[in-house]
């Protein structure tokens, strides 16, 4: 879970303990105390300006240190009193050419004349086209903190995402339209390179992975699981592209990935899913079919949040009990498993896909509250849809008979209630794929990462 480390900057001309007409200093130091004490039990780690800036050349100083801390996710700029605001804005403007995320912060009250310096900032930067979140709130309200670190999140995120690399074994899986990716568009809006790879070095892998690494894994993998893992072929092969998978990505040095999956690896030698189960409960993002769109979803949600990511079928929408059944072909990290059980095996494969068979998932995922969300494009342009959700487990006397309602009992289950216009739901869905992430934080944070890249955020 991303902690961003952010530079906290107080500006003001009225500094140095200088005193209003009615003998207050123009800067409340408490106040500032306060401000830095919120983010930092928000869950940012502060690196503090110790000047408040209010020069032209104490903002050079200022901006150009930060702008050299690679480390440093986004700042902070906390209204101490009011500001001449071309002493700052120049190099402001200097700062930001590096993309990182800009927060102009204004705790309200008269004294001190905090809110002068806050607007006049806030509208400077509107005039030159700043991209910046401008904040108005008391560092006392968790809403108004949490305006901070979401965007300050989404800007550590955006900046992660910079420089990295998805990997993609194979090409596009059962027709996905709506999953693949532009090269160019992907470095363009993230940053990011696509890598990609046929599936023949990975079955090769797959070939050298010895009796001993298979050995350790299956000891490591049964600690996740209450029943023991099968021994056959079959499971032989799902753990050994397991194992494969993860050494080939490590090698190319891809920081997410796609899979094919089938037509191809699922039908003539193993089913993807229960590689896909482990490397989600392991923390990486990825998806199947070749479908970028979700891989990035997954991405995100993962390094966002504290807990992995389930992404499978909407395969039920109930719109008026607002009910969704989230179903995935066996993939779903087994960590996610509630009360109504522990994570089991079961088979996967069924006549048009994944033909080769292969060890599966079996769960039904916790009692929790989170979000919905897609990556996509319409026309050709990124739109992300996200809604807020809690996931809840069906009395357990009728958990067999809503497992059964598929057809196909024994995959992973979510049961999600939406908390959204369902019609708007609908229209705006672009894919069969929901990605599921535990952690109502999830919400905002999305919608800060959609402001920063240009992604046009469709909260519902």
């Amino acid at each position: 879970m991303i902690k961003p480390k952010i530079g906290f900057i107080v500006y003001g001309v009225h500094k140095d303990g200088l005193a209003d007409p009615m003998g207050a200093p123009f800067i409340d130091d408490a106040l500032v105390a306060g401000a830095k004490k919120a983010l930092k039990a928000a869950g940012l780690e502060l690196v503090t300006h110790d000047v408040v800036v209010a020069s032209k050349a104490e903002a050079k100083e200022c901006f150009a240190r930060f702008k050299k801390m690679d480390d440093v996710d986004a700042v902070v700029l906390f209204s101490g009193t009011w500001v001449w605001a071309a002493h700052l804005v120049g190099a402001l403007r200097d700062f930001a050419g590096g993309g990182k995320g800009i927060v102009l912060w204004t705790n309200p009250g008269s004294q001190g004349w905090r809110p002068v310096g806050g607007l006049v900032m806030h509208g400077a930067m509107k005039e030159i086209g700043l991209p910046h979140r401008f904040v108005y709130g008391d560092y006392k309200d968790p809403k108004e903190i949490e305006k901070i670190t979401s965007y300050c999140r989404a800007g550590a995120m955006k900046r992660r995402l910079n420089l990295s690399t998805i990997g993609t074994f194979g090409g596009r899986g059962m027709g996905q339209t709506c999953g693949a990716a532009d090269p160019s568009q992907w470095m363009k809006t993230f940053g990011v390179d696509i890598d990609s790879r046929d599936t023949t070095e990975l079955l090769k892998a797959t070939e050298d992975v010895t009796a001993k690494e298979i050995a350790a894994a299956r000891k490591a993998i049964q600690k996740k699981f209450a029943e023991k893992i099968p021994e056959d072929k079959t499971s032989e092969r799902s753990i050994r592209l397991y194992l494969a998978i993860r050494k080939l990505v490590q090698k190319n040095g891809w920081d997410f990935y796609t899979i094919q999956s089938f037509p191809g690896l699922g039908d003539e030698y193993s089913a993807t899913c229960f590689a896909q189960s482990m490397m989600l409960d392991e923390g990486m993002g990825t998806s199947t079919l070749g479908d970028f769109n979700t891989a990035m979803t997954v991405k995100l949600l993962t390094d966002l949040s504290a807990e992995p990511v389930y992404y499978g079928d909407l395969q039920h929408i109930d719109k008026a009990k607002k009910e969704i059944k989230i179903i995935g072909d066996g993939a779903c990290p087994p960590s996610l498993a509630g009360k109504l059980g522990p994570a089991g095996f079961a088979e996967h494969g069924i006549p048009t896909e994944g033909q080769a068979g292969g060890i599966s998932v079996k769960l039904v995922c916790k009692v929790g509250e989170g979000v919905l969300a897609r990556l996509g494009r319409n026309d050709g342009q990124f739109e992300m849809v996200i809604t807020r959700c809690s996931i809840f487990e069906p009395p357990a006397e009728q958990l067999a008979k809503r497992q059964r309602e598929c057809g196909i009992p024994f995959w992973p289950h979510g049961f999600v209630t939406a908390h959204c216009d369902m019609d708007a739901l609908l229209e705006s869905w672009n894919n069969e794929y929901a990605c599921l992430g535990y952690g109502p934080h999830l919400y905002e944070e999305l919608i800060a990462f959609c402001q920063q890249t240009g992604i046009k955020a469709i909260a519902l």
